[in-house]
């Protein structure tokens, strides 16, 4: 009896911590309205065989501005500036560039730029993993370019991003020093073209 009642007790626990992870989730979106961190980017492909490492540092302002400055082992610069998104690649001297509201809608990306998240995505919770709690976001739409993403917080704060795309690839985002409500410029967001550089709009 015992037993079962510690089991009972350790599933309530369990239960409790899962459903806090999509609490804490709605919270970061409803309460923190700027951040920075740094972090590491893991891509793995669907058989699990190759890997590829990036690093480089994270900032966002709501509404739905962002920037990944990705600095090893390629310099990529990724911004959204409220209209727009600009990727630019400074190996192949590139820009590309689409509408904000084409390049989001339901993505990983707008969850962390101030997407409709109850709109666009089924929320649920996952169970503990890694020292983080967990939770899942599905976008409601069928056609999109991912699955699934998973949210990791440390208490709070946001620790991990994971998103596993349409064809199984599985992209793990981990953040480093992150800061809730940092005092991000809006001028961070601010995209300018380098000289000599092509850019394509799609």
């Amino acid at each position: 009896m015992k037993k079962l009642l510690l089991a009972a007790g350790f599933a309530a626990v369990s239960f409790a911590a899962q459903a806090d992870a999509v609490d804490t989730l709605k919270n970061f979106v409803r309460e923190v309205k700027s951040g920075q961190a740094n972090f590491t980017q893991t891509v793995t492909s669907p058989d699990g065989a190759k890997k590829k490492t990036s690093s480089g540092s994270f900032e966002f302002l709501r509404p739905n501005r962002f920037r990944f400055a990705y600095v090893k082992p390629f310099e990529q610069l990724i911004v959204a500036d409220g209209q727009k998104v600009w990727i630019y690649d400074a190996d192949l001297e590139q820009v590309s560039t689409r509408r904000f509201s084409q390049a989001l809608g339901a993505t990983p990306a707008a969850i962390l730029a101030g997407g409709s998240l109850e709109k666009d995505f089924d929320l649920a919770a996952l169970p503990a993993r890694d020292g983080l709690e967990w939770a899942e976001a599905t976008p409601k739409a069928t056609d999109g370019a991912f699955q699934s993403v998973r949210i990791g917080f440390l208490g709070r704060d946001l620790a991990a991003v994971e998103i596993t795309d349409s064809f199984g690839q599985r992209s793990l985002l981990q953040f480093q020093q992150f800061i809730p409500n940092a005092p991000v410029s809006p001028e961070s967001f601010k995209f300018t073209v380098p000289a000599g550089a092509d850019v394509i709009e799609q």
